[in-house]
């Protein structure tokens, strides 16, 4: 067994001190807290030290990891404490679980290779399953009939956020996970409620299987792979699987259009990084205003919102997809042709430079635009039921205006003042708030 085993065993097994707060409720936090005190002030050579201490450990002669660790999951059991909507103890012990018990089987699987995917699922492979034991153990402990979805369910999303997380953070920054994965557990706990199994079952199916099928083609990263299956489970259980077919469309089409004919955009040196893999700023920039719209209409579900709000919502979700293809679609092809135009300008530029368009990728674009346009008008509820052109329309002249904005800004002041990921945000804002004002005024 190595160090690193032995380590991640030993922060897993500190993790399982979360399994008293069914009993202890926010007197929980007092074991993590003296392990933070303790690793902070008192524990700075011996076994125990060299069981917990990580390379930054040994040079600063205290278990900065352990104490942050034990800080943060004591700050977390005082949210147990809250009045009338305090932290539940099940999602608690889950995020405490989900990253102690899945660094654990991250480390097993680096002991076996090196390549980050296993190590990924390595992850998941032991945070998951630990979260749902931890829920089930605090269900038996309350004397409550455990609701298998909702377990299942919340341990999914835990691990994803936390392997997300781990993906992208340092070793040390397992504080912000553990804050992290149980902050934002115990919101989409707070929208969801109730969770059909047949529903979770499948959308955790067909999330993972196309994830894996993207990072095996190449389009996205691990990073981007796992913000996608994220993605596709938020939208499938808190919108439905309409929903989730706008989006997928999205990811499957824009993916393989940043593929095509790779070599040809790499010889002319307007080739996306990475191979062409997206990652996580991609997929968030580009599909960030479409998880707020889904949020929004899982919101909706508990308040009730005036209709203008229920209508406006669904519109917000197609605009920015339909932008984010469009955009998409016209960059990805329109960089394989010569002679393109600046669009403030109409003078001639280089390929690639930014807000550069050519006649050929502005056609391409207004044809992820109409496939969003058709499959959102067959698959969400846009308004009156006998509205469909109109509908159809909204959407495509949401997301004409979000690939124009798109090309305005990157020909104006992208680069200097603002980087690509934000300048997709924006234009992807823009087209789901054209696609709505335009539904608030027609429909």
């Amino acid at each position: 067994m190595t160090s690193r085993v032995r380590r991640a065993g030993a922060f897993a097994l500190v993790a399982t001190l979360s399994l008293v707060a069914p009993i202890a409720g926010a007197a929980t936090a007092v074991p993590f807290a003296a392990i933070g005190v303790a690793a902070a002030t008192l524990i700075n050579d011996g076994p125990v030290f060299e069981l917990f201490a990580r390379p930054g450990d040994r040079q600063d002669g205290r278990l900065n990891g352990l104490a942050g660790f034990g800080f943060a999951a004591a700050g977390l059991a005082l949210l147990l404490a809250l009045p009338q909507a305090g932290l539940p103890a099940e999602i608690f012990v889950a995020a405490l679980l989900v990253l102690g018990v899945g660094n654990l089987g991250t480390e097993i699987a680096r002991t076996r290779s090196s390549d980050p995917f296993l190590a990924v699922a390595g992850f998941l492979a032991g945070g998951i399953p630990a979260a749902i034991a931890g829920q089930f153990v605090v269900g038996v402990v309350n004397g409550e009939t455990v609701a298998w979805s909702a377990v299942i369910f919340l341990a999914v999303i835990g691990g994803l956020i936390a392997a997300l997380l781990r993906e992208l953070l340092y070793e040390r920054d397992d504080p912000v996970v553990v804050l992290s994965v149980g902050l934002a557990s115990w919101f989409v706990a707070t929208l969801v409620g109730t969770v059909p199994t047949t529903e979770l079952i499948a959308a955790v199916i067909v999330t993972v299987a196309l994830g894996g099928i993207s990072y095996g083609l190449g389009t996205a990263n691990v990073s981007g792979m796992l913000t996608g299956i994220l993605l596709g489970v938020l939208t499938i259980v808190l919108g439905g699987f309409g929903w989730f077919a706008v989006l997928i469309a999205f990811f499957a089409i824009g993916g393989l259009a940043s593929k095509f004919r790779y070599d040809r955009k790499a010889a002319r040196g307007v080739a996306e990084d990475n191979n062409g893999a997206r990652g996580m700023s991609n997929v968030l920039a580009n599909s960030g205003v479409a998880l707020l719209a889904v949020i929004a209409a899982a919101a909706g579900e508990l308040v009730e919102p005036a209709a203008i709000v229920s209508l406006a919502i669904p519109f917000a979700f197609a605009g920015s997809l339909a932008t984010a293809l469009g955009d998409t679609l016209s960059s990805e092809i329109g960089c394989l042709y010569d002679r393109p135009r600046l669009i403030t300008t109409f003078e001639r530029v280089d390929p690639g430079t930014d807000g550069a368009v050519t006649w050929q990728g502005e056609l391409a674009g207004l044809v992820g635009i109409g496939i969003i346009s058709a499959l959102a008008t067959a698959t969400l509820p846009l308004g009156p039921g006998g509205a469909t052109g109109i509908a159809a329309g909204i959407v495509a002249a949401g997301g004409l205006a979000g690939i124009t904005t798109d090309s305005i800004l990157g020909a104006t002041i992208e680069g200097d003042r603002l980087g690509n990921q934000l300048v997709n945000f924006c234009a992807t804002l823009t087209g789901g708030g054209v696609s709505v004002a335009l539904a608030v005024v027609l429909l």
